[in-house]
This record gives C-alpha cells, sequence and structure tokens, in this order.
C-alpha cells in the first residue's frame, strides 16, 4: 500500500499540493480552503480537520491516495531558497515561543542552550543577543541531526526539500508544476490557471498568511552576513540537491532569487531513484 505522507487535496479535488515546511504552505493552504469554500480557515489552517483533505487524516488517505495513483488532479509544491529557509526556521523555531506559549519541541531549546552555546534571547530583554553567532551554531546542530541523526531526527523544517518531495515520487505521483516561495503569485497563478475550483482566487488581494511572523526576535543583519565561508559550507553540505534540482544560487548567500527554470523531468528523475 503506497502513502502519501504530506499531502494536502481540495476537498473538490481541484489539486493536490505536497506541504514543504517554510515554503509558504500557510497561504498554499489557506488559498486551497478558500477555493473549496469561499472563505478562510479561522485559525491556523494546519490545525484544520475537516474542509481540506490531509494524508495525516484517516478518512483522506483512500481518496488522496487513489487520486494521486490516477494522476487525476494537478499536483504542484513550492519551495524557496535554502539559506533564507534554515534562516527562518532559526528564527521561528529556535527563538521563537510558539502558539502554545511554549517552545518549540519543549525540551529542545534548553538541550541546544546547553549542548551548543546557541543563545536565543528572552522576550522580556528584546530578544538581545548575537543572532550571528547564535545562529552558526544552530547550523552546527542541523548538520548534526541531518548527517548523523544526533541529537536527535531532523526536524521537518531544517530538513532538505527535496527529501519532503521525494516521497510524492517515489510512491508513484508526479508533479505538474514546482514554483519559488520568492516567485510565489506568478507560480500560484499557473496552478488557478490550470484547475477548476468552485470559488475563485484574486492573488493580489489575498493576505500572507505567516503563522510563524511576530513571536520571536526579528532579522538584525542582511541574509549574507550570517553566512561565513565555514557556514556555507554546512549548508551546501545539507542542501545541495536543493540548490541544484531547484535553481538556486549556492555561491552567494545575498542573492535569494533562482538562476534558472526547475526542469521537472530532472526532479523527477533525480528524486525518483
Amino acid at each position: 500500500m503506497v502513502n502519501f505522507p504530506g499531502i494536502w487535496m481540495t476537498t473538490s479535488e481541484s489539486m493536490v499540493y505536497r506541504v514543504v515546511p517554510k515554503c509558504a504552505c500557510s497561504t498554499i493552504g489557506q488559498i486551497m480552503y478558500y477555493s473549496d469554500h469561499g472563505s478562510f480557515f479561522d485559525g491556523d489552517i494546519h490545525d484544520a480537520k475537516a474542509g481540506l483533505h490531509k494524508w495525516a487524516l484517516d478518512d483522506s488517505q483512500p481518496l488522496i491516495r487513489d487520486n494521486v495513483t490516477a494522476h487525476k488532479s494537478f499536483a504542484f509544491t513550492c519551495v524557496r531558497n535554502p539559506y533564507t529557509r534554515i534562516l527562518s526556521s532559526f528564527f521561528d523555531k529556535i527563538c521563537g515561543v510558539q502558539r502554545n506559549g511554549n517552545y518549540y519541541r519543549g525540551s529542545l531549546v534548553p538541550q541546544l542552550i546547553q549542548k551548543y552555546g546557541i543563545e536565543v534571547g528572552d522576550p522580556a530583554n528584546g530578544f538581545e543577543f548575537d543572532q550571528i553567532k547564535s545562529f552558526r551554531r544552530f547550523l552546527l546542530f542541523a548538520r548534526d541531526t541531518i548527517r548523523w541523526r544526533k541529537p536527535m531526527e531532523p526536524d521537518i523544517h531544517w530538513s532538505a526539500m527535496s527529501g519532503h518531495i521525494s516521497t510524492f515520487v517515489g510512491n508513484g505521483g508526479r508533479y505538474d508544476h514546482i514554483f519559488w516561495t520568492e516567485k510565489f503569485n506568478d507560480g500560484m497563478q499557473v496552478v488557478l490557471d490550470r484547475t477548476d475550483t468552485p470559488y475563485s482566487i484574486d492573488l493580489a488581494t489575498i493576505p500572507r498568511f505567516n503563522e510563524s511572523e511576530g513571536h520571536g526576535p526579528k532579522r538584525l543583519h542582511k541574509v549574507e552576513d550570517y553566512f561565513d565561508d565555514l557556514s556555507m559550507h554546512l549548508v551546501y553540505e545539507m542542501y545541495k540537491r536543493d540548490f541544484r534540482l531547484f535553481k538556486y544560487d549556492f555561491e552567494n548567500p545575498a542573492n535569494k532569487m533562482p538562476l534558472a527554470e526547475i526542469d521537472l523531468d530532472e526532479v523527477h528523475a533525480k528524486l525518483g531513484q
């Protein structure tokens, strides 16, 4: 029996989406929800238990499996520059206080402070800490989780995008479209143009649903300031396939834009192995 973890599908089965954490997934989920119901989900779309089929919901699994196996609907996903994605993971998941008022994954942050010397600041003092030094230590931790699965398994928010995206291909799914967060409206418009939805969506007017905004420190420096030569090496070690397949610029962390078009045939060939 094939499985399709991380798949969301509209109830009308107009479209199928492979969720990739930290790549506009909240906004995409809300667009999918709106396209079926004419209104946005009230709350974080990740918490929705109805109005959107999700692989994590038992009742949705046979419907998703049938749809994907027969490629009945337009299937897509969305990617993001690996430099800005891992930075976002740090500020949101490690430094930020989560919706439940606690740090992400309970004991994880105290453990990191102890083992890796990572500081995360404190809301009481306005989150004052050396962001660059702390982030570079976090990179070592993220690399340890990805390479050696120690001191824990890699988290979905910093494991490679190609890993998320490959589960769909490996089990027989095929993407019709992969687009960049950096060109979100252009990419999402392709999805809407090629699907027939009960309610139409005007991308120019819909809000951005960034559920991670506002509960951690603001990034104080330019992206490239966080990455020295060693940091770039670690990022490449973790995300080599992401840079290559999704055409991002490894050489220049200051350039968040892709360098070339994504080749869907190459993605399927490389990730289907």
